[in-house]
């Protein structure tokens, strides 16, 4: 059945295990964030097998999905007051900001019995999630005083919203808070975790400070790059995963629309270049399951031109293959592409 994403096990285990070796000879242990395969529990075993220390999740309902995995389970998202009893039962660590927050988790571990590690994150920069650095020592405080939670570590996240890059000099302040958290209070930090794969260009570089002994990767797993820069690691493979999509209309026309122009469906006003006729294909896929400006067809001489909810549309013209209706087109993927067919109810997932 079409579409569907294949997945190709052998070269995602590679990816794997290149990034955790390329981690271990730092001293530093990885996560896998699971949450762009919408936490296939086959797919979190081939990273488990590769090497990885953990499973990381920002959806509850993912971490449902692999309750039964043997391994510690970290919730990414910060957890909603209203999911807290969930996360409790499904998550072994939670990254946190609020005390509201931890407050509520404790409450829940007390009654449940158990105890709920935390990772406190701290914002150096990127504007996203965490305490600011001058704000971290009253937070400590609170926090060392609460008994059914456990400090287990901080840890940053960068450039997933404000695009800052990790240096030397921003992860070896985290480093730095760390050691004064340890000595003020006299505690040990089990995690100091580094970010996520655009931390991973630092390793490459051999520039990652000492100290920072965790990062949750996903993009280098799946794609087999750093994201800072976008840089292809070493030994890693750019095709684990592959949409495939099947024509089903195929023929010439103008590459100008006739009449006056609106509105498209998603409320845009489309605008077009005249290549003259062309040779069109469509897909049977659209925008309710990927992002069509994160896919590459594996055909170059093929041009995405557009994309309504359920088709997308396809130059076809240059192409040298005599494509014909029902014939499957293959595709690249970058993660935005990614992220929506895995949550896409309609795309198949195959596993090779």
């Amino acid at each position: 059945m079409y579409p569907r994403v294949t997945i190709n096990e052998k070269k995602l285990y590679e990816n794997v295990k290149t990034v955790v070796e390329m981690a271990e000879v730092k001293g530093i242990n990885t996560l896998a964030v699971t949450k762009v395969f919408c936490g296939m529990p086959e797919l979190a075993q081939v990273c488990l097998n590769a090497g990885v220390k953990g499973l990381a999740e920002s959806r509850v309902e993912n971490l449902v999905r692999l309750k039964d995995m043997h391994a510690e389970k970290t919730l990414l998202r910060l957890p909603m007051l209203s999911e807290i009893e969930k996360v409790v039962r499904y998550a072994d660590v939670s990254l946190n900001s609020e005390y509201e927050t931890i407050k509520a988790l404790n409450k829940i571990a007390s009654v449940t019995g158990r105890q709920h590690q935390i990772v406190l994150m701290i914002d150096l920069g990127d504007l996203r999630e965490g305490v600011l650095p001058e704000d971290v020592d009253a937070m400590v405080e609170k926090i060392l005083k609460l008994h059914a939670v456990k400090l287990k570590g901080i840890g940053v996240n960068l450039t997933c919203y404000g695009g800052v890059i990790p240096t030397p000099e921003n992860l070896g302040e985290l480093v730095a808070i760390a050691k004064h958290l340890e000595t003020k209070f006299g505690i040990d930090l089990d995690v100091i975790s580094g970010g996520n794969s655009s931390s991973l260009y630092l390793l490459e570089k051999g520039e990652m400070p000492e100290g920072i002994n965790q990062l949750r990767i996903g993009e280098a797993f799946v794609l087999g790059r750093e994201t800072a820069y976008g840089n292809a690691i070493q030994g890693t493979h750019d095709d684990v995963f592959v949409l495939e999509a099947q024509i089903i209309e195929l023929k010439e026309k103008d590459s100008m629309p006739k009449g006056t122009i609106g509105m498209d469906a998603f409320g845009n006003k489309p605008v077009f270049q005249d290549k003259g006729r062309m040779q069109r294909a469509i897909v049977a896929i659209g925008r309710q399951d990927v992002d069509p400006d994160g896919l590459t067809p594996f055909d170059l001489a093929l041009e995405i031109i557009g994309a309504s909810s359920d088709h997308m549309i396809l130059d076809v013209t240059q192409s040298d293959t005599p494509y014909k209706v029902g014939d499957v087109l293959k595709f690249k993927m970058d993660y935005s592409a990614m992220l929506k067919l895995f949550t896409s109810a309609y795309v198949k997932k195959h596993i090779e």
